[in-house]
């Protein structure tokens, strides 16, 4: 853990009071350690928009009876095999299955990736949550 240093900031009363209450909502013992969330949020983000090197997380909700959908997803997958890392797939019942694919690579690539998937003709849902590689957050 690096060193802590303190700092003293302005705020205007009704933005602090709204600062107390989010921290309290999210249920942080201290606004210290909301507000550095907040930041490494922003690192991330940051990071994304930069298109550096990323993590994410692609997660599917798609009818497996659409015709050929299994096959165009892992071929999509194949075309993107230096980003993904790993993949699990479940059968949420008879119809329905879930696929989360873990990614890592350019942010761009990463989105790439999850919109050439989310727009394949069976897939209900697709939610990419991206993530950092590290090196901003230290």
């Amino acid at each position: 853990m690096s060193e802590l240093v303190r700092i003293s900031m302005s705020i205007e009363k009704p933005l602090f009071e709204k600062l107390e209450a989010l921290t309290a909502a999210s249920s942080y013992t201290n606004r210290s350690e909301f507000l550095r969330d907040l930041i490494r949020e922003h690192l991330v983000d940051r990071e994304w928009e930069k298109d550096e090197e990323a993590i994410g997380t692609i997660t599917l909700v798609y009818d497996h009876h659409a015709r050929g959908l299994g096959s165009k997803l892992t071929h999509t997958q194949h075309h993107f095999q230096g980003e993904v890392m790993a993949s699990t797939h479940i059968h949420l019942d008879e119809h329905f299955c879930a696929e989360m694919i873990m990614v890592r690579g350019q942010a761009g690539r990463i989105r790439e990736l999850a919109d050439r998937m989310r727009r394949e003709k069976g897939v209900l849902h697709a939610a990419l949550s991206t993530g950092s590689a590290g090196r901003s957050l230290a």
